[in-house]
């Protein structure tokens, strides 16, 4: 069992931190609305830590799932960040999606102060990180994340190294990629049902049978079709996300169309007010429209 410090309480993070002190671990918490952090140690016992490097003190793992880039900076730097409170020889395992870039200068950094880096961002959505089956996918160096993925595990359905640092977040782009044009794959299918005058359940137990079939589907289409959009990743978040995808797809000479109109089309389901809504909610703009 380990000494773990967990930055940031979200809807992933939040039952993350659980699994580990579950799993035996000594877990301290850091978020940065503390009330957040006080509701988790009286719930999951542990302790908190008023700032992220008083968290990391004494860590032998310390764990961050936070916004954005930014949010990682600030975090992981500085006089109150985690890289101040690390020791030599300990390990930090980042599960925010940001872009490899930040994920290079913040390795380069911790590796100057004689700590570890793996790069790790996740996938299964809230559900996944609740039941403790996420995909974690991973860059760093090999003796690193060997000594870091016994401690993902306690929340891991599937933990992957795929290179060097940053090949964590190329990963996790290539998921978000996948993911914005199936969604969008399926709102139209099951506009053009709707529109056909079929019922859409029935529709989907037929073709989710066959070649169509995909996670989205099994999870998503019922409360597609019950215009309920609060079951998962957030648009402003994929939106985020595929800002990274589109941004890199430049620097490495990737042609992304469908992404760069699905995009465009989340765009218009923020400007329709449902930047809070989950990724699903590519079918109310097919809807509003008829």
């Amino acid at each position: 069992m380990a000494k773990v410090a967990f930055l940031g309480l979200g809807v992933m993070g939040y039952p993350m931190a659980g699994h580990l002190q579950a799993a035996g671990h000594e877990v301290t918490v850091y978020n940065r609305t503390a009330s957040k952090a006080e509701a988790w140690v009286k719930q999951h016992g542990g302790a908190m830590g008023k700032t992220p490097r008083e968290a990391a003190e004494g860590a032998e793992f310390v764990m961050t799932c936070v916004g954005n880039d930014d949010d990682l900076r600030s975090v992981c730097t500085g006089k109150d960040g985690a890289f101040a409170g690390m020791e030599e020889g300990a390990i930090l395992v980042d599960h925010t999606t940001v872009s490899a870039k930040v994920t290079r200068d913040l390795a380069a950094i911790a590796a100057g102060g004689g700590i570890g880096y793996v790069d790790a961002p996740i996938s299964g959505g809230q559900a996944g990180a609740e039941n403790g089956a996420l995909s974690v996918m991973c860059g760093g160096e090999e003796d690193i994340f060997a000594r870091a993925e016994p401690i993902i595990d306690a929340y891991a359905k599937i933990c992957r190294r795929l290179g060097g640092i940053g090949a964590g977040q190329i990963t996790k782009m290539c998921n978000q990629i996948a993911i914005a044009g199936l969604v969008q794959g399926l709102s139209e299918s099951l506009h053009f049902a709707q529109q056909a005058g079929l019922d859409g359940a029935a529709v989907v137990e037929v073709i989710s049978q066959g070649a169509a079939g995909s996670w989205q589907m099994q999870y998503r289409y019922q409360t597609m079709l019950d215009d309920e959009f609060d079951h998962g990743f957030a648009v402003d978040w994929m939106r985020k996300d595929l800002d990274i995808c589109l941004t890199t797809a430049d620097e490495i000479g990737a042609s992304l169309p469908v992404t760069a109109l699905v995009d465009q089309f989340y765009k218009d389901v923020q400007r329709m007010g449902g930047g809070r809504w989950d990724t699903s909610s590519l079918l109310k703009r097919l809807t509003r429209e008829n």
